[in-house]
């Protein structure tokens, strides 16, 4: 019934493995199509990196505060209190929302 059709058999499959492979080279991860994505996401990723950069500084310098040869009484004094929840007397504490990573 379909033997006259076996002759065009391997240009049928060859057609349809082109015409896949040139829509994943389109519309694929890596395709062109997507490489709008992938700039939105770099932008973000380098967001991301530059705030915790910024915040890796910030932890480093109140480290170097909180060593033994370098040890800043203020800072100290800030930190206990922050962990412990202390105020003194005549001062007024507002509490909020206390970050998880600010008590370590």
């Amino acid at each position: 019934m379909f033997l006259h059709l076996r002759p065009y058999l391997p240009t049928a499959i060859l057609s349809i493995l082109l015409a896949y492979c040139c829509v994943q080279f389109m519309t694929g991860d890596k395709g062109l199509f997507s490489q709008e994505n992938r700039q939105r996401d770099l932008m973000v990723a380098e967001n991301k990196l530059e705030k915790l950069k910024s915040e890796r500084q910030d932890l480093e310098s109140r480290a170097r505060y909180l060593r033994t040869d370098n040890l800043s009484k203020d800072l100290l004094e800030e930190r206990a209190r922050v962990i412990l929840g202390f105020g003194e007397a005549n001062e007024y504490v507002i509490r909020d929302q206390i970050d998880k990573s600010a008590n370590s």
